[in-house]
């Protein structure tokens, strides 16, 4: 048998529709909702030697990965986007010349990021300031209502009153600096997050060295950096020195001076104070026995 996985709340709650509008070869796929099977279901399906298409968001990726906390099955797992974001499909898309898409060398030795003493696996990538705010304002917009989530007027909002920039200690192998007036501290492992903003257009998920690229964005200036805001959807505030600053390396910790909220492939952590990333080749699998249970939201 070969099951067909799909988030029915992904894409504001059309995941179902659009996982029903995939095109698959074989027809023969049984089709599960994430969001009603039972972690004792799931793990059954995964230990199966069939295949596995996952459609979903970047959140269903995160968390599907967390799920088999660094096991990776000995099986073909394909990955069909059904999501708003789709920030990992827009990372691999010169690579891909058909959907489904394979997943298993972009889900290998995945980097981790400890938050509040927890560990995280990531596809794409920590967002740590204005980013992390704006999927804590959506995350109350969604509490009350089933519209579409605007984030770029989120983030114009943060940018011209609501957001207060911190003072940043950016460590990345080794190597530290304190930053002033900072907005953005995130750490990729993908070029793209928020849907579509290219926040680190060097950045190789499959790197050969396994580096990852943190990325600091500070000015005194909201205006200088409202004007700015729109480079980074083609990744062009790279080339502004005097805005934003690209590292590359296999271990961070940022440290910001308040607790502000953090995002990891979207999910929202609030009141965060520091993150750790690791990237290593080889990572010990998590216990199975210590793995929450998994909840699909996205």
């Amino acid at each position: 048998m070969k099951y067909f996985l799909f988030n029915s709340l992904a894409d504001n709650g059309s995941g179902k529709k659009n996982a029903e509008k995939a095109r698959i070869n074989d027809e023969e796929y049984i089709f599960k909702n994430l969001t009603e099977l039972p972690d004792q279901q799931l793990t059954d399906i995964i230990a199966d030697k069939n295949e596995i298409v996952i459609a979903g968001g970047d959140g269903t990726l995160n968390r599907f990965v967390n799920f088999l906390g660094g096991q990776l099955p000995q099986k073909n797992i394909y990955y069909y986007p059904t999501g708003c974001g789709n920030d990992f499909m827009k990372d691999i898309e010169k690579e891909v010349h058909s959907l489904p898409v394979l997943l298993n060398r972009y889900i290998e030795n995945l980097p981790l990021v400890k938050v509040k003493g927890r560990e995280h696996r990531f596809i794409n990538g920590i967002g740590y300031g204005i980013d992390g705010y704006c999927c804590e304002i959506a995350d109350r917009i969604k509490a009350k209502s089933s519209k579409p989530i605007n984030y770029t007027a989120i983030a114009l909002k943060g940018l011209l009153y609501d957001f207060k920039p911190v003072t940043a200690r950016v460590c990345v192998d080794g190597k530290e600096k304190v930053y002033e007036n900072v907005w953005l501290a995130p750490t990729m492992n993908g070029r793209y997050y928020g849907g579509g903003m290219m926040i680190a257009p060097r950045q190789a998920r499959l790197n050969k060295e396994g580096t990852l690229t943190t990325v600091v964005v500070s000015s005194k200036s909201r205006l200088k950096l409202l004007l700015a805001f729109p480079l980074i959807f083609k990744g062009g505030h790279a080339e502004r020195k005097d805005i934003a600053q690209m590292y590359t390396g296999k271990e961070v910790h940022v440290e910001f001076d308040r607790p502000t909220a953090l995002q990891i492939d979207g999910e929202t952590v609030t009141g965060v104070t520091e993150y750790t990333v690791t990237h290593n080749n080889h990572i010990e699998a998590d216990s199975k026995e210590n793995a929450e249970e998994v909840v699909f939201v996205e």
